[in-house]
Parts: structure tokens; C-alpha cells; sequence
């Protein structure tokens, strides 16, 4: 099954529709969504369309096959009003025999790891910056912002397949980063020094 991932909507319906226009080009089974759905966040300007509201209505029709985890950006309010499941702090996904833990980067991240095994992926968002780094025991991923990028990245998120994770850009569709769990890689994940 292939899986589109996206973190950081912020509540942007232009930037949610050009995720959902990804979703069904790349012929994704799931949506794996790594927080921050709804507000924009105190520290973040306004994205463009903000329109909470409209995100909701572009996400509902898609709940059986959306899987959230929480960001730091949601509340209990936002999960009265998404049919479903907002709050949980991580995911946990099985690719070709590796674990993927999933967040939103704010309580687990590099500087505040979870206990990770030798192979191990630690997936999140938060950052507003694509990544692809070794640590030496587990490999950490972020897919970038689908609608505030930081340091000059393109709006973005990533597929996941047979193990194979490609970084999207949402603006044109192009793909500007493979990495596989298996080693072979297109585009190896630099370590972290």
C-alpha cells in the first residue's frame, strides 16, 4: 500500500487541496497526517486561504483512511470537529521488517529521541523543513510543511512504498529526494555529526 505524508496544513485550504491533488496523482491508499491541521500557530503568519473550516470539510470525506497523530497546534476542540482521530501523541507503522515511529516532532524529535532500535525510523514534522538524516542508530524524516516552508524548502510532504520514501513538491509535483529503507538509496540521508 502506498502512503502520502504531510505535516504542518496549518489550516490552509489552498495548500489542503494541493496535498489532496497529490494524494490522488500519486494513487495513495492512506493518508498518514503528522499534526498541525487546523491553526496557524502564534509563531507563524497567516498561510495562504486560511480557512480552517474548508480544511475540515476537505479532510472529512476521507476520514476511513486518514491516520493523525497530534501536533502542537491541536486541541480538543479540533478533534469535536475532525471525524477522526487527532490526539494521539505517535504512530507506529511496520515497512520491509523496520519500525516507523510516527509524531509530530514537538515532544519526540533528534534533540528528544524515542527509545529507536538499529534500523528504526523516526518520522516527523514540526520543523517546516524537509529532512533525511542518519544518526548512527535510527534514520530521522521529516516531510516538510504543506503550507509554511522554513529555510527556503518547497511546500512539500512525501509518498511511502515497499519501503521507498519520496519527498514531493507540491508546487510542481516534481520529486526532490528518494530514500529507501533497504540501503538502496537514491539519495543517501547525510549523519548527523
Amino acid at each position: 500500500m502506498k502512503w502520502l505524508i504531510a505535516s504542518d496544513l496549518h489550516g490552509s485550504a489552498y495548500w489542503t487541496r494541493r496535498l489532496l491533488d497529490a494524494y490522488r496523482a500519486e494513487g495513495a491508499g492512506r493518508l498518514l497526517l503528522l499534526g498541525d491541521l487546523l491553526y496557524h500557530g502564534p509563531r507563524n503568519d497567516l498561510p495562504r486561504e486560511y480557512a480552517p473550516k474548508e480544511v475540515i470539510a476537505l479532510l472529512s470525506p476521507l476520514a476511513d483512511r486518514i491516520f493523525c497523530v497530534r501536533g502542537n497546534c491541536e486541541a480538543e476542540v479540533d478533534q469535536m470537529v475532525l471525524p477522526f482521530p487527532v490526539m494521539a501523541d505517535y504512530a507506529l507503522l511496520e515497512q520491509s521488517g523496520h519500525l516507523i515511529f510516527a509524531t509530530h516532532g514537538h515532544q519526540y524529535n533528534l534533540a528528544a529521541p524515542p527509545k529507536l532500535q538499529p534500523g528504526d525510523v523516526l518520522l516527523h514534522g514540526h520543523t517546516h523543513v524537509p529532512a533525511c538524516v542518519e544518526t548512527g542508530t535510527f534514520s530521522y524524516l521529516d516531510p516538510g510543511s504543506v503550507s509554511i516552508p522554513k529555510e527556503d524548502s518547497p511546500h512539500s510532504c512525501m509518498t511511502l512504498e515497499d519501503g521507498l520514501f519520496r519527498w514531493l513538491d507540491l508546487e510542481d509535483g516534481s520529486v526532490f529526494r528518494v530514500w529507501s529503507l533497504d540501503g538502496k538509496e537514491d539519495a543517501p540521508c547525510p549523519s548527523r555529526g
